[in-house]
């Protein structure tokens, strides 16, 4: 088959196979969607879009932090095919409900595990992800050999590109005949202008079985009243731009969709017809001859009504001819609203702008930039995964791990003179969500370290900011309920303590930080210690030159470490544990010395004091380092 470079690692499932025995989750309170999950699409930060093996389009994370998994049926590819005075036509997933005047793509089988192609019988394709990108290759349905590849600009130390709400889906389509064939791939979508955004503004915070808090979140899903779908074309490019009622400035959810395919003479739209009927207004004429309409209908939407806009593409290739067809999927969406009132820009509006008309811009970007950024991935990956040294299974799961990086409820912020790439963080879960775990990235925050550097600091430092802050607020600690001791209350956040995490969707990352009351974490007796030893390591590892960076966190380096001492109640060198689980192992009921706090401690120490000499020798602190040096190097002798 003529595809597209797919490496031989990429994760493997047969397009349109159930699993035999999916993961279930702890507790009936967490999420479940079932497995049916792919590779997500978008910019880190940019909200992302995820798309099933079977083809279908089902997460929507465009409302930072916080989970839609719903199937909307309007938004797929269809592929129309003419040979020999025969036609077939189908929609692009096997699991499409709704649409009932669609004919879905007849591909099914029996797999016995993951990526075990081998062990099961199927039809219809294998379905490919090594993230950013992911293909479907589709076999014995079409005549025409078609792979479908779809990717999002995400590559390392790039602080530009990784940011933008974008989806590219490059379509190759190989004639491996004697005879012509013809095609035509068609996008429809829904226009969802209005939708992602909370309708409990206010929604109240509980708890669930394991202790941990949650809250409601109420999207305003089909609420399309006063959507409206436009034809736009250049000399290049076509496209519908799906707009809302929305005016001045936007809001949470106000801004707009684009779909888009290079102008050529194959080229047909249609943009408005009914995303919420059985789909004939739209499906009859292109799967006839592969035509749309071209209607341009400005109608907005009424109160019951749901728009839904396609555009396809129709070629035809001679035998043995190969063509590559691509399509763009945009989205303009440049608030984030957390507690009410509480907002932040995405990333991306830095290289555009704040108006939420620009769509149709980013949407030109990626069709003029694809085959720049699709050759920037696989120099990246290449080296990795030509490794002889690594099994095959961890190049796949290298790639394929940093999934989380776009749909774990990601906020990037715009830049400003404190943080010049602007603010990032990932959830520790979308269970648990709040973000930037500290006792979890200690381990888990590498991806971001060595791919991303100055995201890592601008997390690194976001928390040197939260330590000298404090919230007495008294909050219910949930462990007591969970072994039956009743209501136990503690401050929020303690002065000098290093916070837990940097907050949560619904109330003010970065500010409000300790979001989970579960335990109390200023009590904790490796977070100041995970803070210290971060500082050092980001330093180090991203060149170890930036002593702007050490200089700006030094100050809650010594204050941290010094607010750890206090737990020093014997003075033997190394803070004690209280008995009250009481560190990262929050279900631990330690009493007295640790030994993991207390290696957590005196390398934390030691990072300290070569933090504490490269900025004395650069002249960086004020006043003696010496006695600091001197008081830490006798903690660690006791240690």
């Amino acid at each position: 088959m003529a595809v597209a470079y797919i490496p031989s690692v990429a994760w493997t499932w047969p397009i349109g196979t159930p699993w035999e025995t999916p993961y279930i989750v702890r507790y009936a309170s967490n999420l479940d969607d079932g497995p049916e999950h792919g590779a997500p699409l978008g910019g880190m930060g940019a909200g992302c879009i995820g798309r099933a093996p079977s083809g279908v389009f089902n997460l929507w994370h465009l409302d930072g932090g916080e989970h839609t998994f719903e199937l909307f049926p309007a938004c797929q590819f269809a592929v129309y095919e003419e040979t020999a005075g025969e036609s077939r036509t189908y929609a692009m997933a096997t699991a499409g409900t709704g649409l009932s005047g669609w004919d879905w793509y007849p591909a099914g089988g029996t797999a016995h595990y993951i990526g075990a192609v081998e062990r099961g019988t199927w039809e219809g394709g294998t379905y490919k992800a090594l993230y950013p990108r992911s293909w479907y290759c589709y076999d014995g349905i079409f005549q025409a050999e078609l792979t479908c590849e779809q990717f999002s600009p995400i590559w390392p130390e790039n602080y530009q590109e990784s940011s933008y709400p974008v989806a590219v889906v490059v379509w190759t389509a190989h004639n491996p005949t004697e005879r012509p064939i013809t095609l035509s791939i068609l996008l429809s979508w829904q226009n969802m202008v209005g939708w992602f955004t909370n309708a409990e503004a206010s929604p109240d915070i509980r708890q669930r079985e394991d202790g941990s808090p949650f809250y409601d979140y109420v999207p305003r899903l089909r609420q399309s009243a006063g959507n409206v779908n436009q034809v736009v074309q250049d000399e290049t490019t076509v496209g519908i731009v799906m707009d809302g009622a929305w005016t001045g400035s936007p809001s949470e959810g106000d801004g707009q969709f684009c779909i888009a395919v290079p102008k050529a003479e194959g080229v047909t739209y249609h943009s408005r017809w009914d995303a919420a009927g059985d789909g004939t207004d739209l499906w009859q004429g292109f799967a006839q001859d592969g035509l749309l309409k071209n209607v341009v209908d400005t109608t907005s939407a009424g109160s019951d009504e749901q728009l839904g806009g396609a555009i396809a593409l129709k070629i035809t290739l001679a035998p043995g001819e190969t063509q590559e067809l691509p399509f763009v999927l945009s989205w303009d969406l440049p608030v984030t609203e957390f507690a009410t009132g509480k907002r932040a820009y995405r990333r991306y509006t830095d290289f555009f702008d704040r108006s939420g008309r620009n769509a149709w811009q980013l949407a030109q970007t990626a069709l003029a930039s694809y085959q720049t950024w699709q050759q920037k991935i696989i120099d990246w990956q290449r080296p990795i995964l030509e490794r002889p040294d690594l099994p095959d299974w961890f190049k796949m799961a290298l790639f394929n791990e940093l999934y989380d990086l776009a749909s774990g409820g990601t906020l990037w912020s715009a830049a400003s003179p404190e943080d010049p790439v602007g603010q990032f963080g990932v959830l520790e879960c979308l269970d648990y969500r709040w973000y930037e775990s500290l006792d979890v990235r200690l381990y888990g925050g590498f991806s971001v370290l060595m791919l991303w550097p100055e995201l890592e600091k601008s997390i690194i430092r976001a928390f040197a900011r939260a330590i000298p802050t404090e919230d007495s607020k008294q909050r219910i600690i949930g462990y007591y309920y969970t072994v039956g001791q009743g209501e136990h209350l503690a401050p929020r956040k303690i002065k000098g303590a290093t916070p837990h995490d940097l907050g949560a969707p619904n109330e003010h990352p970065w500010l409000a930080a300790t979001y989970p009351s579960y335990q109390d974490c200023s009590q904790w007796k490796d977070l100041p210690s995970d803070f210290v030893l971060q500082v050092y390591r980001a330093y180090l590892l991203t060149g170890g030159d930036d002593t702007g960076y050490l200089a700006e966190c030094w100050p809650a380096v010594t204050e941290t470490l010094q607010f750890l001492k206090l737990f020093d109640h014997d003075g033997d060198g190394v803070p004690e544990t209280g008995g009250a689980p009481d560190l990262s192992f929050d279900d631990w009921q330690l009493q007295g010395l640790s030994a993991y706090c207390g290696g957590l401690w005196l390398a934390a120490l030691e990072a300290a004091i070569k933090m504490g000499d490269i900025l004395q020798q650069q002249q960086k602190i004020s006043g003696s380092f010496a006695i600091v040096k001197s008081q830490y190097q006798r903690w660690i002798r006791q240690g």
